[in-house]
């Protein structure tokens, strides 16, 4: 974060909407900390070298990623699907882009990579309900989210991958990962149309479970966003009598 300078980095540490920012995320983080744990596990039990395990966790900071894409890595996919999963997964932080232009478009870009980085999907909800518009003090308190969202990832992936051999195998922590992805996404389910999208790509996803190479992932990302688009498209039809 030396992307700010030294003393503008220091002023947002201490900016109280740096502290108001790490006390609303806090909560959220707690899923945050259950993803980084099952993360850590699966690729520490993946037989992958610990340096591209350890690179993936403090690089890549992508847990509905890494989770869908390191067992096709291990079924040995073909790159293009990989790559395609990895990119529908992550569609949404085009939308996300959008939304944050609004409010950092005119930073250096260096600085918007940075902050880029550090967006994560709770860190986007939590930004969102706390500023509508922009305000002076939304960077100090994206840096508060962001920071301690990334924070709790990183101690709880590097955990899994070292204390995987002391966690017994018939615990199943993917299902911990399932409530914490629910724990994250059900706070932007909040009108009609995110209703349909969850529920399309739930059942895409509930009816592909025996496709070859997670490929229902891919199905369901891809109707749940030909859902989106079209409800989008209805709504004002359906609100003008």
């Amino acid at each position: 974060m030396a992307l700010f300078g030294t003393r503008s980095l220091r002023s947002l540490f201490t900016h109280p909407g740096f502290a108001e920012g790490v006390r609303a995320i806090a909560g959220p983080a707690l899923g945050t900390v259950a993803l980084g744990l099952v993360t850590g596990v699966a690729m520490a039990r993946s037989g992958l070298p610990m340096g591209a395990v350890l690179a993936m966790s403090l690089l890549v900071f992508a847990s509905a990623s890494q989770l869908a894409c390191l067992p096709m890595i291990l079924a040995g996919a073909p790159l293009w699907v990989i790559v395609l999963t990895a990119l529908m997964l992550n569609v949404r932080f085009v939308v996300f882009s959008a939304h944050w232009r609004r409010y950092f478009g005119l930073l250096p870009r260096p600085q918007r990579l940075g902050l880029a980085y550090l967006a994560g999907d709770p860190v986007y909800v939590r930004f969102m309900q706390r500023y509508p518009r922009r305000a002076p003090d939304q960077l100090a308190y994206f840096l508060g989210l962001a920071l301690f969202n990334w924070a709790a990832w990183q101690v709880a992936s590097l955990a899994g991958i070292f204390l995987a051999d002391a966690i017994p195998p018939d615990w199943d922590l993917r299902f911990i990962g399932v409530l914490a992805l629910l724990g994250l996404a059900m706070p932007m389910i909040a009108d009609r149309p995110s209703w349909l999208v969850a529920a399309v790509a739930g059942a895409i996803g509930w009816m592909g479970q025996g496709w070859p190479f997670g490929l229902q992932v891919i199905a369901a990302i891809a109707a749940a966003m030909a859902a989106g688009h079209w409800a989008e498209r209805r709504r004002p039809r359906i609100a003008t009598p």
